[in-house]
């Protein structure tokens, strides 16, 4: 009998697809592991733009997570959209005594450039949420918020994450991919003790709705499988540039291919 590796998405729902629950559950499927859900928010939302955001009720979203953790033996978890100070602090005090790996992914804007989580928040993911992960996983805007400062330059990427591992204790993932006028997209690791850097090449023309997401529950599944920090991220690494080298036309847009071909 095949036995099936579980792991848990804490985040909002997407109804175009391509972020959120639903690229998580792809991402999850595609590395071969069991996807189970708590959903913290509906969003009206397309590649564009995010017109409506619905809260889900505390005790709906208490309920998803115990209903998850006390059936399933899930060894890995990820958060992603949390928007509120209620559901940041709700979701820390189930987690916090819970000896399961943590991914945070600090979902603070979209793409698109809606806001994905309330200002009186961002205190909350700084103090609460961050300190109890194994990982958090920003992107340079997410980054520059909890830095209070600019990074504008290859060069700086490791003495930020550096500096984000000194504020907050935990391991952190910079991802670089937003930098300009680089035609690689890098992304940095610091464990506390080593520098990973991880490169790619900078894929044009391909939509990057969901990328945050898709990166932060690839490395879910893999640590759900037993892979160290550093290979997780390696492994999720390749995967993601494989799903914009190998995007697919969605009217509009190409977009990712959460099931790539494996080409390594």
């Amino acid at each position: 009998m095949n036995t099936k590796y579980i792991t848990l998405s804490i985040a909002g729902s997407d109804s175009g697809g391509g972020a959120g629950i639903q690229a998580d559950l792809k991402t999850f499927s595609s590395h071969s592991v069991f996807g189970t859900t708590a959903i913290t928010c509906v969003t009206a939302q397309n590649p564009n733009e995010v017109t409506s955001v619905l809260e889900i009720p505390l005790d709906v979203i208490e309920k998803q997570i115990l209903a998850c953790l006390d059936y399933f033996e899930i060894t890995a978890i990820k958060t992603g959209m949390l928007f509120s100070n209620e559901i940041i602090e709700l979701v820390v005090k189930i987690l916090k005594t819970r000896k399961i790996k943590l991914v945070v992914d600090p979902v603070m804007v979209a793409t698109s450039g809606a806001k994905l989580l309330k200002d009186d928040a961002i205190l909350s993911v700084k103090e609460k949420l961050i300190p109890i992960c194994n990982l958090f996983t920003p992107n340079l805007d997410e980054a520059e918020i909890l830095l209070g400062e600019k990074i504008e330059s290859r060069d700086k990427l490791e003495l930020s994450a550096k500096k984000l591992f000194k504020i907050y204790g935990v391991p952190v993932l910079l991802k670089g991919g937003h930098l300009k006028n680089s035609e690689l997209a890098t992304d940095v690791l610091f464990d506390g003790e080593y520098i990973f850097p991880f490169n790619s090449k900078f894929v044009q023309d391909v939509d990057t709705h969901g990328t945050g997401c898709t990166y932060s529950a690839a490395i879910t599944s893999n640590l759900a499988k037993g892979f160290a920090l550093m290979e997780s991220v390696s492994l999720a690494k390749y995967y993601i540039y494989e799903t914009l080298i190998q995007s697919i036309l969605l009217g509009k847009i190409k977009a990712l291919n959460h099931f790539p071909l494996v080409t390594k």
